[in-house]
């Protein structure tokens, strides 16, 4: 054991310091309790040495000629991967050394490349198992720090949108674990809208896998997670390269009926957000004559709960949705079911969705 702590004491190239890395890291998983603990602390302190090549400090920036240098010997060492499927062997401070690394490994160009992005792109399992790290509370935000960082990049986006492992994030998000479940949605949210074209092209070709699973996020026992799939959903709708995505979602009694029944639940921040989605059923020029027909049919204890319970005003400001929904409410009647005008399309983009005041 002397043996090995003595040959990696002081590494002095950058190469030394990733090959000793890489070797504590193997040794690891054949060590007893006292052997892990004493290359617990030497593993951190050489990731350390790694992390401040590659980081700096804000009095003395990284070197990019050796941030490259580090770099290359990683890749070449395979140490990312090596890395991330130990993590749960490693300390609480070096796991956070590991995603920083990975965090700033990411942002490396050299020349037109994101060698990072190329890495993992090259390796579909190894993001999936990142976000497999959401199953163990010991891991799960260190892996999502992580997982947020590759899904800037499209082309890993694009990848874990088209992974199975995807359809997981329904599980994560209602951990029972408040911390994960609330890092997983912030995460699943962020591979929904940050790149919207490939978040659009995925809820189109999955539709109904992907609302049906959705709706039933809506009916959590979990508060955060139902009430921030309801917002998620304002957002996915209101997104304009969402709109044919909306115009469908809109056609649906079975759709409109898991709204309304929102205004039933107890806390009225739950309400509040349910009527973000369901002013957009009121505002749609091309009802379908079955939504028009139960809009109808609710039109007056609509009006009643919609006078009473949103609010007039959202910060300083007038709630002109709420008086552009009652405008709307008031003047359906029963020979209006036929598709009204196109002129009230204006009403459905993006801005239609306030934030709520309630915290």
């Amino acid at each position: 054991m002397s043996f090995l702590f003595n040959k990696y004491s002081r590494p002095k190239t950058p190469g030394d310091l990733v090959r000793a890395v890489r070797e504590f890291v193997l040794r690891m998983d054949t060590l007893g309790p006292k052997g892990v603990e004493e290359a617990s602390r030497e593993l951190a302190r050489y990731l350390a040495q790694i992390k401040y090549m590659v980081v700096g400090t804000n009095d003395a920036p990284p070197s990019p000629e050796v941030v490259v240098a580090v770099a290359q010997e990683i890749y070449q060492q395979d140490l990312l991967t090596l890395l991330i499927t130990h993590l749960i062997h490693l300390d609480f401070e070096t796991k956070k050394t590991v995603a920083a690394l990975v965090t700033h490994l990411m942002r490396l160009q050299m020349g037109h490349r994101y060698p990072t992005v190329e890495y993992f792109a090259a390796r579909p399992d190894l993001l999936a198992f990142l976000i497999q790290g959401y199953e163990n509370p010991e891991v799960a935000l260190n892996c999502g720090v992580m997982v947020r960082e590759c899904a800037r990049s499209k082309p890993l986006a694009k990848t874990m949108l088209a992974h199975p492992i995807f359809w997981s994030f329904f599980s994560y998000v209602q951990s029972t674990t408040f911390d994960t479940a609330s890092d997983a949605f912030v995460t699943f949210r962020d591979l929904l809208t940050r790149h919207t074209d490939l978040a659009t092209a995925f809820l189109d070709a999955n539709y109904d896998a992907f609302f049906e699973r959705h709706t039933q996020l809506m009916h959590s026992t979990n508060y955060v997670t139902k009430r921030q799939s309801i917002r998620l959903l304002g957002e996915l709708l209101t997104e304009r390269s969402n709109h044919q995505i909306m115009m469908r979602y809109l056609a649906s009694t079975e759709n409109l009926k898991v709204i309304m029944n929102l205004f039933r639940d107890q806390s009225r921040n739950i309400q509040f957000e349910a009527f973000h989605p369901f002013k957009l059923f009121v505002a749609n020029p091309r009802k379908t004559r079955a939504v028009a027909d139960i809009l109808i049919r609710n039109r007056d204890k609509l009006m009643t709960y919609i006078s009473n319970c949103v609010p007039d005003m959202i910060g300083n400001q007038p709630n002109e949705d709420k008086m552009l929904v009652l405008e709307k409410l008031a003047e359906l009647s029963c020979a209006s079911s036929e598709p009204p005008s196109l002129s009230a399309a204006s009403h459905l983009d993006r801005s239609t969705v306030s934030s709520n005041p309630a915290a």
